[in-house]
């Protein structure tokens, strides 16, 4: 404090440490040392992508511990960093700068042209009392919604970031129900012994009986029209997530975990020239909706050197849900993803389910997903509507992949009823709520360990088209399945799987199979099912496959195969 009695304004001081990750952040180029740029372009992508120039701050530096902050993990410093990110945004911008200790906190809400650092040793830890967080509109997954305040937002800013080595923490065990089937017998236990609520079915448990009834609360408000407060009996049901920017542009998030939150974890919605790099990105892996990343409706961003384990979906593209995901009509589009490691998770990088307002051009290239649920994922149903295209996925490792290593489903959240059973299968008017999923490239792809290497489902009206994979090493206990696909193309494709068919195409057309080969003896190479199936092109070493390796049933005949 100085002779005033205000917190002291320190002009670009931010101790040695401090100085020092900012000067790395900010003033490296790419070079040989493997500092991070400055400015990064994308000449090399197959579609046009801007320049995305990291974003500056002006020398000032705003100490939390100047505005009345204690890092004892046991004040609460809600009014201290607010006091700090004012002070610095009506000093015109700067750093506010978080250093060593455990610093509860309500939320925090970030403010344009402002840097928050947290040094080497900072965990923020979001208080865990439902109270301190007030209840807003927002939306939650694609649709508009009633939720918490996020423990860490920003709205309509211009050059933010957060940066630095520290943590934040959601405490989102006080708010996420868990369910039985995730925890062993003495975990379960424990877990329904410390208090809360068990569903009647036994099988879900919650942190309350508020929380356990809140789904009920929340659709009887939406049918009387509530106002927001009245949705205060429903609060703690209504999980925010974690970090929420929406409409943000020039934005950069750099260094820090983010972990335990509440439900998903990082969402930046309608945000457009952001940079995610060199995050840590944890949740348990039982954490219900505990997804790493979900860029919704965002353009231009860069995600670069993550590491993600998490409880739900990793790497998320979403575009809004239904209807209300139409209307707004705002793609994600222009990502390029690359240098990420996913761990548990349900997907490694995953399109959907709420894409309703389209994806295209995404590039993800050089990232490993050691197991995950499943590794490429693609899903939609009817009613979502919307174009996913021009997907780009290169250089993916895989290993020990429960389900599928790459998936393309348009039936998500309804039970399949298996390849035979799906030829019959009525088709449906097609219209806006049509999800269409074209122009999808994966090469040099390499999966050791799946449940089934390759699984993709279309709609009777509306397959999965323009799916091309290429240079692919897939071992798993099953092969390729499609059904309603059209203009497939493998090429240099080795299948190693344990049993069953290597391939199968039902209702599928204008397939081309060049330099497949399976590295499994076996009677069947492939099965050709479905009225619908047609020109199944055989090419370079594949056209020598015998007559009797190939069988074919409901509709299809030896007719549907071209050798070329």
């Amino acid at each position: 404090m100085n002779k005033t009695g205000k917190p002291d304004f320190i002009p670009g001081k931010i101790g040695i440490c401090g100085l020092l990750l900012i000067i790395g952040m900010y003033a490296g180029c790419a070079g040989a040392d493997g500092a991070d740029p400055a400015v990064y372009s994308f000449a090399d992508l197959p579609f046009a992508m801007p320049d995305l120039k990291v974003p500056q701050f002006p020398d000032r530096t705003f100490l939390i511990t100047g505005y009345g902050a204690v890092g004892d993990g046991q004040t609460k410093n809600t009014a201290a960093f607010d006091k700090a990110i004012q002070a610095c945004s009506k000093a015109g911008g700067g750093h506010v700068v978080v250093p060593a200790g455990l610093w509860l906190t309500g939320p925090i809400h970030l403010q344009s042209h402002i840097n928050l650092h947290l040094e080497r040793g900072a965990v923020v830890l979001f208080s865990p009392l439902f109270e301190d967080y007030p209840l807003i509109k927002n939306t939650f997954e694609g649709l508009e919604s009633v939720r918490c305040t996020s423990p860490l937002s920003g709205r309509d800013l211009d050059t933010v970031a957060v940066t630095g080595d520290g943590i934040f923490d959601g405490s989102g065990q006080a708010w996420r129900p868990v369910k039985k089937s995730k925890l062993t017998e003495g975990q379960w236990k424990d877990l329904t012994a410390s208090g809360g609520a068990v569903e009647p079915s036994g099988n879900i448990w919650w942190p309350s009986e508020e929380a356990m009834n809140g789904q009920k609360t929340v659709a009887r408000l939406k049918r009387e029209g509530a106002d927001v407060a009245e949705y205060a009996a429903a609060r703690q049901f209504l999980r925010p997530v974690l970090v929420s920017l929406v409409n943000c542009k020039n934005v950069l998030l750099d260094g820090p975990t983010f972990q335990n939150s509440t439900g998903w974890n990082i969402h930046p919605l309608l945000c457009e020239n952001m940079m995610i790099r060199n995050l840590i990105v944890r949740n348990p892996w039982y954490s219900q909706n505990g997804d790493g990343l979900d860029l919704e409706s965002c353009r231009n961003v860069l995600l670069q050197n993550c590491r993600f384990d998490v409880g739900d979906d990793a790497m998320c593209m979403k575009s809004g849900r239904d209807e209300y995901g139409r209307r707004r009509g705002r793609p994600t589009e222009n990502v390029v993803i690359r240098d990420c490691t996913v761990y548990h998770g349900h997907g490694g990088f995953v399109v959907g389910s709420e894409m309703s307002g389209g994806v295209r051009n995404i590039s993800v290239r050089n990232c490993d997903f050691l197991g995950t649920d499943v590794g490429v994922r693609f899903k939609s149903t009817r009613g979502r509507g919307g174009v996913v295209e021009n997907i780009y996925i290169q250089d993916i490792y895989m290993t020990d992949i429960a389900t599928d290593a790459i998936r393309f489903n348009l039936f998500y959240e309804i039970k399949s009823s298996g390849p035979e059973q799906s030829l019959t299968l009525p088709a449906e008017p097609v219209s806006e709520e049509t999800p269409r999923f074209q122009n999808i490239h994966l090469e040099n792809i390499v999966c050791s360990g799946a449940e089934k290497a390759m699984y993709l489902q279309g709609l009777p009206e509306m397959p999965v088209r323009g799916i091309e994979l290429e240079n692919a090493v897939l071992s798993a206990d099953e092969g390729v399945t499609c059904i309603e696909g059209d203009q497939i193309t493998m090429k240099n494709v080795k299948i190693i799987k344990k049993k069953g068919l290597a391939l199968g195409f039902y209702n599928s057309r204008n397939i081309t199979l060049s330099q497949v080969t399976s590295g499994s003896p076996e009677e069947v190479f492939m099965k050709l099912a479905g009225s619908k199936t047609a020109a199944v092109r055989l090419e370079g070493s594949t056209r020598s496959v015998p007559a009797d390796k190939i069988v074919y049933g409901q509709g299809a005949g030896p007719s549907v195969v071209i050798r070329e």
